[in-house]
């Protein structure tokens, strides 16, 4: 959610609709993934990270090979693997800090972010 800025104006153009229409396109993402409408390879990426964020002691051989039949290169999918990986840590530095979100959160999403 901290990142939701960055994120509309990288998706914006993709989507080549309204603000309203980026708004909700991140709104139904943040508010769950699973339903917000998806290619099969987004899909699958954000599959592969809640994996390795909740039960990271189950990741296989066979998360990475779907990334991979989904389309990811070798390089896309080692930077999917930092770029979670590196999120997660950077999380639970913040939550054993006992760091709160940022004010704008709060506004920009009408709630501030669970821990």
């Amino acid at each position: 959610q901290a990142h939701a800025h960055d994120l509309r104006e990288e998706i914006a153009e993709t989507l080549q609709g309204s603000p309203a229409d980026t708004d909700g396109f991140l709104h139904g993402l943040v508010h769950d993934w699973r339903t917000a409408d998806l290619s099969e390879a987004d899909r699958g990426l954000c599959a592969f990270a809640a994996k390795l964020t909740h039960t990271q002691h189950e990741m296989t051989a066979g998360d990475l090979e779907t990334l991979r039949r989904l389309g990811f290169s070798e390089e896309a999918v080692m930077d999917a693997v930092q770029i979670i990986a590196f999120f997660n840590y950077i999380t639970r530095v913040a939550d054993a800090l006992g760091l709160e979100p940022e004010a704008f959160l709060e506004t920009e999403w009408g709630r501030r972010p669970a821990g």
